[in-house]
């Protein structure tokens, strides 16, 4: 699915309202009853169950707040006990948003306008109340904090017992950044209008929307596929699309061979955590390269490898280079960097794999810090074969020479941009993970959650995109397959212990189980 900034979510609107001669009020009509079908599918027993239910409506004077007045007069006739708060002088309302004032003011439900702290007691009542709060007071063109006023009633909402729903993002939430300044309502659900906007996936909005509702409201599918809009968010039908079928007379050679080269002395574990993310994905023939002195470990610890020794009681030195030269040979894919430590003497093996090795290479953990001391090295793959970074924010400041806080403010540009610059897809890991393509693509993972804050979860995920490049999937189809697996792989797991407890081997071992899940789910779609 697409996800776009503001700016072209609303041509996309003037567009189906001037070419296509969508009506702006059908637009907004059609917005609210996307939120009220939302909230009756939440409430129970449909219809009967809004029934003297309470809602309370915060309202702004824009579109966002005419959304806002649209679904409180269907709540009303739903059997609904609606308050609407105006945090706007009527006057100051304009267009569809004044007409639906008026439409309102024709129902029996309340309205007050917020002028001050006087209303305080009697909107926290209401609040204490209410089953559904609605935020209707900012949309897609709020940038900067909330006026102060519209802070401290926020800081209500956000204690309010009620089921608090955004309309197209929450109110203090940049749509292009998802940065929040001060504060900003949090919701347990968003509706959002068209296509989803980037700030719910960037920097703070994916804290504060909770579950995300997309609604068309009618707008055409042709202007939604829009030209122009380059990034996009993962969903089950497109990922289910990109795992390889496998043949009758499938075999482990034509299930590919893969090596990943890790490990080091007191990180053994990182080599054999990354394996079985590989096996967990399906690889027909792993081979592990990793240092003599802890070659007996790694080998015990995942039994389905082949494992090669090279010089090095403790670390990877430049004598590994022949031996992974020599088990390359074949080799769909490569990956270096699980539990590598950051010895100086490997840098020289590093600029051999960029510039001799032919097939996929995934660089990850401290093969990317060893790059980040000369990040021009990265230059020596050009032309010369695919290349796949899967940096954590710390990784990706070291190789941008920049505050980790810089990555963090501009994790979709910076993406992109690295891999435009690098000709490499670039997996920057987070809460939402990017996957950007040297085209200037750009991907948003929705899946996981933060148990996967635990050791080795992301040497499982270089593992598990080891497996998928070694099955044949191209270099970007395998980094958005292995992302959102593993994502779902952590969700599976939240399911039964929360977020936190699991370890990095259990999502490893959840991992075939969400694939079939999903190609189950894909059979079933196509039966019904």
């Amino acid at each position: 699915m697409r996800v776009v900034n503001a700016e072209q979510m609303r041509q996309i609107e003037e567009k189906a309202i001037y070419h296509y001669g969508i009506p702006s009020l059908l637009l907004m009509e059609n917005a609210a009853w996307a939120v009220v079908e939302e909230i009756r599918r939440n409430i129970p027993n449909g219809k009967e169950g809004l029934n003297r239910r309470k809602a309370v409506i915060l309202v702004g004077k824009g579109n966002n707040g005419g959304d806002g007045l649209a679904v409180a007069r269907h709540l009303v006739f739903q059997g609904m006990d609606v308050t609407v708060l105006l945090f706007a002088a009527q006057k100051e309302f304009r267009g569809d948003a004044a007409l639906n004032l008026r439409l309102f003011q024709g129902t029996t439900g309340k309205l007050f306008v917020v002028e001050g702290e006087k209303q305080r007691r009697l909107i926290r009542l209401a609040l204490a109340q209410a089953d559904v709060v609605i935020d209707a007071l900012f949309g897609i063109g709020m940038r900067g904090a909330l006026p102060s006023l519209i802070e401290e009633y926020v800081d209500e909402v956000n204690v309010a017992p009620g089921w608090v729903v955004s309309i197209d993002i929450p109110s203090g939430v940049e749509a292009n950044t998802g940065k929040v300044y001060r504060t900003a309502v949090r919701a347990q659900t968003t509706v959002t209008f068209g296509l989803p906007k980037w700030g719910l996936f960037l920097g703070e909005g994916p804290e504060y929307c909770g579950r995300v509702v997309v609604d068309p409201i009618s707008i055409p599918e042709s202007y939604l596929m829009e030209e122009g809009i380059s990034t996009f968010v993962l969903m089950d039908a497109d990922v289910r699309d990109i795992i390889p079928i496998r043949q009758l007379k499938g075999h482990k050679g034509t299930h590919g061979k893969g090596i990943l080269v890790a490990g080091s002395k007191g990180m053994s574990g990182a080599a054999v955590l990354a394996g079985q993310g590989a096996l967990r994905s399906g690889i027909g023939l792993l081979q592990i390269v990793t240092p003599l002195g802890i070659a007996g470990e790694v080998d015990a610890g995942i039994t389905e490898a082949t494992v090669w020794s090279a010089p090095g009681a403790d670390s990877l030195n430049e004598e590994a280079w022949p031996v992974i030269l020599k088990q390359a040979e074949k080799a769909k894919a490569l990956a270096v960097g699980p539990g590598l430590s950051q010895n100086i003497d490997f840098v020289s093996v590093l600029e051999e794999i960029l510039k001799n090795i032919s097939c996929p290479v995934i660089l990850d953990a401290d093969a990317l810090n060893l790059i980040g001391l000369d990040s021009s090295l990265l230059a020596l793959r050009s032309g010369r074969g695919d290349l796949i970074l899967t940096p954590h924010p710390g990784e990706m400041a070291r190789l941008c020479q920049c505050s980790i806080e810089d990555i963090e403010r501009n994790r979709l540009e910076i993406a992109v941009a690295k891999a435009v610059e690098w000709e490499a897809v670039v997996v920057l890991k987070g809460s939402v993970t990017i996957i950007a393509s040297p085209d200037g693509r750009a991907f948003f993972n929705p899946t996981g959650n933060p148990g996967l804050g635990t050791g080795g979860t992301g040497d499982v995920l270089t593992g598990s995109i080891l497996g998928w490049l070694a099955q044949g999937v191209p270099p970007l189809e395998a980094a958005c397959l292995g992302v959102y697996l593993h994502g779902k792989a952590a969700d599976a797991l939240a399911g039964e212990f929360g977020w936190s407890g699991f370890t990095a081997s259990e999502v490893a071992n959840q991992l075939p189980k969400v694939r079939r899940a999903l190609e189950l789910k894909g059979l079933e779609g196509k039966r019904g």
